[in-house]
């Protein structure tokens, strides 16, 4: 006959078997689940996506074309920049305020050089010491290639952006090249070319640096100012654009 305490054991050990597997099926889905909360970011973690100027995702750095002329624009050597700055500024006075001219400049220092240098060589035997060697002075191939690349590229896509608004798809930038061109022609009118390229080149040492400073403050108000434009275009493409009769846009062929 059988022996009750071994039933009792045998059936103990079945129901400890099944909540075993109870308690490791929770633990398992208890696990899963934890792990499935790691893995899903929550809301608050998730950064949301800070309006840029110009729809820019890179640094100021980067958007100038990085390199050295972006160092001397956003003054990473207040040296080399405030060099840079001095001699355009220079060069702007000499030409603009005081109307030298730039035969006269190249022509006087070219005579002034060769003066001393000559006098120099003559006079070494007096005062015992020899002038400065003059370096051989040779430009490179590559950087013409370089330059000459760069500015091909520069004139193909300006070219391109030209042909796809003349095409007539795009009013938005139709309009937008029209008044970018009526205003230069403004500036052209006020000013002439030199002073209007210093102007230029004081912006580019002033604008950048400040920008990259400041972006934090600055994005938001232009993202409100980018809202308020394309609100008031699209008031004005509802009461003016939009009624403007348009033709088909269709190949007409004339016999």
């Amino acid at each position: 006959m059988d022996n009750p305490g071994e039933k009792e054991s045998a059936g103990g050990s079945v129901t400890e078997k099944i909540t075993e597997k109870f308690h490791d099926h929770d633990s398992s889905s208890s696990s899963s689940d934890s792990e499935n909360e790691k893995s899903s970011p929550s809301p608050s973690a998730v950064k949301p996506k800070i309006y840029r100027i110009l729809g820019r995702e890179r640094p100021v750095h980067k958007v100038l074309g990085g390199g050295k002329p972006a160092d001397i624009f956003l003054w990473r050597n207040k040296k080399i920049s405030g060099g840079v700055l001095g001699v355009v500024t220079t060069i702007w006075v000499l030409f603009e305020l005081l109307e030298y001219h730039l035969l006269s400049l190249v022509c006087h220092i070219l005579i002034f050089s060769l003066a001393t240098l000559f006098l120099w060589s003559n006079a070494s035997t007096f005062i015992n010491k020899s002038p400065p060697q003059i370096p051989e002075v040779s430009i490179p191939d590559e950087i013409i290639l370089g330059v000459a690349s760069a500015l091909r590229v520069e004139i193909n896509g300006a070219l391109a952006i030209l042909r796809d608004i003349a095409s007539g798809k795009d009013l938005k930038k139709f309009l937008a090249a029209i008044a970018g061109l009526w205003f230069v022609s403004v500036l052209g009118g006020c000013s002439n070319f030199l002073t209007l390229f210093y102007i230029c080149f004081v912006l580019l040492h002033t604008v950048p640096v400040l920008y990259e400073k400041y972006e934090d403050h600055v994005d938001p108000f232009a993202e409100k100012a980018h809202a308020e434009i394309k609100k008031q275009y699209a008031v004005f493409d509802a009461k003016v654009l939009s009624k403007i009769p348009r033709g088909p846009l269709k190949d007409k062929k004339f016999a």
